[in-house]
């Protein structure tokens, strides 16, 4: 058989990128058996393992000849990961203690002090200045180095949809008490807004910081015996600042005296940042960022995020997210290597923290090492080592510039993948940090699966050659932000936080429970809310929820309960029979 010398070429031309391929293929798997192994013990934000892991990103930053940034290449910042009640918290009013844990507690927010001060009451600490709502607790309080003593709620606490609930948080009345130079807060609640009169526990909060002043829950049986006149009660308080507004009263003649003390164990952390310099003279002052978070779940156990949190194991993250912190080092390499160089500006970033409350990157957009103003976009990695038989690639933020969809809708005609867009710039990972600062966003993900933040989810089930697709389409994607002559018109896409959802409840998942089912197998869904947190995440009609946060829903009362423990910004993970088929969600709150 004879072959032409063009036939040849073409032959040794597919034989090359086959083995290039192949060659990818090896050095990803390498990267995610380190990263993702026993040795480094799912890489908890400051532990020896969490080190290990930022020095082996960065000596791939710098084998790929970039430069780095901030401390050779480290940017270090501080984490709380855990806070304790010492033996030293007390309150006493004249002769009266209350003993904590029984009769008060503390808020995981509140600062260490030992104040010693007169009470004002001032209703709900609520201060409202907006077109549609005004209200103003403080109006000609002097609570100056006082205890505030604010009720729980709001003044509807019959109205599910009250403008006042994303308000009435015990965080946001802090910051008023704060700001109006209050010595301390106490909080109370009546009858209407805390019917079980229910001390708060002392819960760990992720990205948790001080409010500055003391912050205690007290408990209305001890408030109406010890803390208010005679006359005076827990509950009368409630009812006349719901009736009649900004109410206050002087409460004691007395002092009452308190020392909150909270142990915080503060680790420091950090972010991996390099860069590499455009060539253009002009468009070289604009940036684009590539990242993904390196951290993970530790060893889980209780409060960790595991889905099963009773299991105390490495959790390896592999798919979360070692796969987006090898797809940005693959990037890295593959960018600096080009013969010729990109016009723009890119810093490939592997964040710290992000299980924590997206610190790292939170962190990096408020010190960037550039003016923020010079970031035209940002790529956000988490979760691409999962592709399907479907290949199906689901693209966030495509609505946080008027260009993004038609950019993506061109680029994907020269790749073998299944894109699904989803316009919202906020979401429960790096981005959202610089969607907040009006970054326009790709978050690139290939979706969520059962082993997700469980210790199955290791090396040797990612889809690698799914995986390489993946970061193909990325490559081109990135390439055209880098030279495109133009850069992309910012515009918002939903909200830039997420605001607390309905009465009794922190967030909603945006679902009707199918009321007509008497199953004590999971809740049924009934319909799901367009545009809710549900929906974006997938769940349909017909579902069934059976699982929150590894916590079993056999009924709508445990859906209830388990709904009351979510937070605002956080993921849930949700598992929903659909069929036979049990599917796993990412909700972000």
């Amino acid at each position: 058989m004879r072959f032409s010398v063009i036939s040849i070429f073409i032959l040794f031309s597919f034989w090359t990128q086959a083995q290039q391929s192949q060659a990818e293929i090896k050095q990803m798997q390498e990267q995610m058996r380190y990263l993702a192994s026993d040795e480094l013990k799912g890489r908890f934000p400051g532990t020896p393992e969490d080190q290990l892991a930022a020095d082996f990103i960065r000596e791939s930053f710098l084998e790929a000849g970039l430069t780095p940034l901030a401390d050779n290449g480290f940017q270090y910042f501080s984490v709380v990961t855990s806070v304790e009640a010492t033996k030293d918290n007390s309150l006493q009013l004249g002769k009266s203690k209350a003993v904590f844990e029984e009769d008060f507690s503390l808020y995981a927010f509140s600062s260490n002090a030992t104040v010693e001060a007169e009470i004002v009451f001032a209703g709900f600490g609520l201060v409202l200045d907006l077109d549609s709502l005004q209200w103003n607790d403080y109006e000609g309080v002097d609570v100056k180095d006082k205890w505030v003593l604010v009720l729980e709620g709001d003044p509807e606490p019959e109205n599910n949809d009250s403008p006042f609930i994303p308000f009435a948080t015990v965080r946001n009345k802090a910051l008023n008490a704060k700001d109006h130079g209050a010595a301390g807060l106490l909080v109370v609640g009546g009858t209407q807004n805390d019917p079980k009169d229910e001390i708060t526990p002392l819960l760990f909060e992720r990205s948790i910081v001080s409010s500055g002043i003391p912050v205690i829950d007290l408990k209305r049986n001890w408030a109406d015996q010890y803390l208010l006149d005679n006359e005076l009660s827990t509950d009368s308080l409630e009812s006349l600042a719901i009736k009649s507004g900004n109410d206050s009263y002087s409460l004691s003649e007395k002092l009452l005296s308190a020392t909150t003390m909270l142990q915080r164990q503060e680790v420091k952390t950090q972010n991996i940042l390099f860069k590499l310099e455009g060539s253009d003279p002009v468009l070289k002052d604009e940036i684009v960022v590539v990242g993904a978070h390196y951290d993970h779940l530790g060893l889980g156990g209780p409060g960790s995020g595991s889905r099963v949190p009773d299991t105390v194991a490495p959790h390896y993250g592999a798919d979360d997210n070692t796969s987006g912190t090898v797809g940005v080092m693959q990037l890295a390499e593959k960018i600096a290597a080009l013969d010729e160089k990109p016009k723009r500006t890119v810093v490939f970033a592997a964040f710290g923290a992000e299980e924590l409350g997206l610190l790292g990157s939170a962190y990096l957009v408020k010190n960037f090492p550039f003016d923020t103003e010079q970031v035209q976009a940002m790529m956000n990695f988490d979760m691409i080592g999962r592709l399907n038989e479907e290949r199906a690639v689901v693209i966030g933020g495509t609505g946080t510039s008027s260009e993004s969809e038609y950019l993506l809708d061109q680029l994907k005609a020269n790749h073998n993948l299944q894109l699904s867009y989803s316009p919202e710039g906020f979401g429960a990972s790096d981005h959202a940090s610089f969607y907040a600062q009006d970054v326009p966003v790709f978050f690139i993900s290939t979706g969520a699966h059962g082993d997700y933040h469980t210790p199955a989810d290791t090396w040797d089930k990612i889809n690698y050659e799914g995986m390489a697709d993946v970061l193909d389409f990325s490559e081109d994607l990135l390439l055209e932000l880098l030279n495109r002559d133009e850069r992309l018109s910012f515009q918002e896409a939903g909200p830039k936080q997420r605001t607390t959802g309905r009465r009794g409840f922190k967030v909603t998942l945006g679902i009707m429970p199918d009321f007509t089912s008497n199953a004590t197998d999971g809740l049924g869904v009934g319909g799901v809310t367009k545009g809710g947190p549900a929906d974006r995440a997938g769940m349909l009609k017909g579902d069934k929820i059976v699982g929150i946060n590894g916590m079993p829903v056999g009924t709508i009362y445990d859906y209830m309960n388990r709904l009351k423990q979510l937070k605002g910004g956080e993921r849930a993970n949700v598992d929903v029979m659909r069929g036979s088929e049990k599917v796993i969600l990412i909700v972000e709150l």
